[in-house]
């Protein structure tokens, strides 16, 4: 075979059946390298997925292994390293600690340790009450933080202040992880993408939906994918957010159940139960994860679509601040039924409409395929 018969080899020749003619004709070729000159057009990747690579290193047909060529050598060099490659760093990407998640309390530990006076000084720690309301709370309304939580509450209403800033380390990670935890990717992706609106983001760059809730929205989305408890039920809602019919954007619903707990903080609809713990951050974390197991269960049984998102979060709103200890204790029996592996906020009911006892999925009548919506006018911030 010459070169330049091989050279017109294309994807549909490998595809009926003509790399066996290539590779019976190897062993002629391979002392003048000419079948491999005509594969240097040919991606890695388009390689291995016709098995030429396979091909080329079998020992058949009297090839020894003593007369490898160089070309050959280069070959298999490129091929041992495309698992390994990661995104450099002109794409957003950290070259420090590649592919390392980070834990919720290393992350958290970065906000303790670095100065955020400046973040500081724009928190408003309490709801400024005057008049009747001033008094109706003062004598109906629950009690005060302890003095001793207050610089924990503070830290915590100081991180919502915060914005993403890319060019940091630990946001980076941070990032990374909950994009890893939620779709199973092992590799680094870049920080500004399309990707991220898989994700449930408004565009390519999650910086801007943070408003209103700042970093704090995303130390709970680590919180949620990176505790053991609730890891599984952070992946059940990520998938009803893409279900066909009741999609939703996760990540900014995230962020909007994270401004409900910042909101219930500063009004002290927790303050009872941080007293009670003698805890601020993980009350607000259990808070959140809570609320948001709430949602994902009225969404599923209720139908919800995007279109009743608005409604939706002003009535989650409404109870999350009336019934904190009652959500808190929903989010602990669910809990303790996923260890024992009894609960599932997807896992297949009686729905009208439905196909049957077998039927896997989720059925619903009388419900309409979504036309696309903008979020702000569903009420997503």
């Amino acid at each position: 075979m010459s070169k330049t018969s091989c050279s017109f080899l294309t994807e549909k020749d490998f595809q009926d059946g003509q790399i066996e003619s290539v590779s019976v004709g190897l062993s002629s070729s391979y002392k003048d390298n000419g079948a491999l000159m005509a594969f240097r057009g040919i991606p890695i990747s388009e390689l291995k997925n016709h098995g030429i690579l396979q091909a080329l290193t079998a020992e058949s047909n009297g090839w020894q292994p003593g007369v490898v060529s160089a070309e050959m050598l280069r070959a298999q060099e490129e091929w041992e390293v495309v698992d390994t490659i990661h995104p450099d760093g002109e794409s957003g990407v950290s070259s420090q600690q590649p592919g390392q998640l980070i834990s919720f309390s290393e992350a958290l530990e970065h906000f303790q340790t670095v100065d955020l006076s400046s973040y500081k000084k724009r928190i408003q720690p309490t709801i400024q009450r005057t008049g009747l309301a001033a008094l109706r709370h003062c004598l109906f309304g629950p009690p005060k933080l302890h003095q001793g939580l207050r610089e924990e509450r503070d830290l915590v209403l100081t991180i919502a202040q915060c914005g993403l800033d890319s060019q940091n380390p630990t946001h980076g990670r941070v990032l990374q992880t909950i994009y890893k935890k939620l779709t199973g990717s092992k590799f680094d992706c870049a920080l500004h993408g399309d990707h991220w609106e898989d994700l449930g983001f408004q565009g390519a760059n999650p910086a801007t939906d943070l408003r209103g809730a700042g970093f704090l929205a995303l130390l709970h989305l680590l919180y949620l994918v990176m505790d053991s408890k609730t890891l599984l039920m952070a992946q059940e809602i990520f998938r009803l957010s893409h279900h066909h019919i009741q999609q939703f954007p996760f990540c900014l619903m995230s962020v909007n159940i994270t401004r409900i707990a910042i909101q219930a903080l500063r009004e002290e609809c927790l303050s009872r139960e941080c007293n009670r713990r003698q805890k601020v951050i993980p009350v607000v974390n259990s808070f959140y994860a809570a609320t948001f197991l709430h949602l994902a269960r009225m969404w599923r049984t209720q139908q919800k679509t995007i279109l009743d998102s608005g409604f939706v979060l002003k009535d989650l709103e409404a109870l999350a601040k009336k019934s904190p200890r009652r959500l808190l204790k929903t989010l602990d029996e669910y809990l303790a039924q996923v260890s024992k592996g009894q609960s599932s906020l997807l896992e297949a009911q009686k729905c009208p409409g439905s196909q049957g006892p077998h039927s896997k999925d989720l059925t619903f009548t009388g419900v309409c395929d979504l036309q696309s919506h903008s979020f702000e006018s569903t009420g997503l911030i």
